[in-house]
C-alpha cells in the first residue's frame, strides 16, 4: 500500500508539558496503528522513545540534536529513509508519521522541511500541529521562554495538560 500523500503530523510543546504521554495515548486509538513515528531527542541521554508504549521498528529517535537546528537534514533523511523501507516491504506499512519535537524545539523549521523539502512534498502533506500546553506552569513557560511562544502560534490545536493541579477559583482563573 503505497498511497500518497502521506500526512505529517508535529507533536510539539515546551519540557515538561506532556507531549509523550499525549504521543502514548494516541498510539492506542486504532487511528494510529500504522503510523511512523520520529521523536527527536536532546541530551546526552535520550528517554522518551523508551516511554512510548507501543515499539516496534516504525518508530525512530534521533538524538543528535533539536531537529530545528542541527539535524533538520537528518530529519529529511529519516523520511526518506522510512519511505523507503516503506516502499521495499522492509518494514511494517505505515499509512501516517508523527513527529515528537523536543520540548526546547521551534517547530518553523520542522514544519519548513516537510513542506518545502521538493522530494517529500510530492509524497508528504503536512496534516496538521499539535502543541501541548502545561495548564498548571502554561503562563510562565510562555513568560519565560520564547521557544514555547513559538510552538503556540503555530499550534492547529492546542492540548492543555495538567488541569487537574487546577483547583478552585484561582485554578480557573490561571487557566
Amino acid at each position: 500500500m503505497n498511497t500518497f500523500p502521506i500526512p505529517v503530523a508535529v507533536i510539539t510543546g515546551f519540557l515538561g508539558a506532556g507531549k509523550t504521554s499525549l504521543l502514548n495515548t494516541l498510539l492506542k486509538d486504532d487511528m494510529l496503528s500504522r503510523a511512523a513515528v520520529i521523536i527527536n531527542e536532546f541530551g546526552d541521554v535520550g528517554l522518551d522513545h523508551l516511554l512510548v508504549e507501543r515499539s516496534d521498528e516504525n518508530i525512530i529517535e534521533l538524538a543528535s540534536g533539536c531537529l530545528c537546528c542541527t539535524i533538520r537534514g537528518d530529519l529529511i533523511n529519516t523520511i526518506h529513509d522510512l519511505l523507503g523501507k516503506r516502499d521495499a516491504n522492509e518494514i511494517s506499512q505505515f499509512d501516517r508519521i508523527v513527529i515528537e519535537t523536543t520540548g526546547l524545539a521551534d517547530p518553523a523549521p520542522v514544519l519548513h522541511s516537510v513542506m518545502s523539502e521538493p522530494t517529500l512534498v510530492e509524497r508528504c502533506r503536512l496534516e496538521g500541529v499539535v502543541t501541548v500546553v502545561d495548564a498548571f506552569n502554561g503562563w510562565a513557560t510562555l513568560d519565560a521562554h520564547a521557544e514555547a511562544v513559538k510552538q503556540v502560534s503555530v499550534a492547529d490545536r492546542i492540548v492543555l495538560t495538567k488541569v487537574d493541579l487546577l483547583s478552585g477559583r484561582e485554578g480557573e482563573d490561571l487557566l
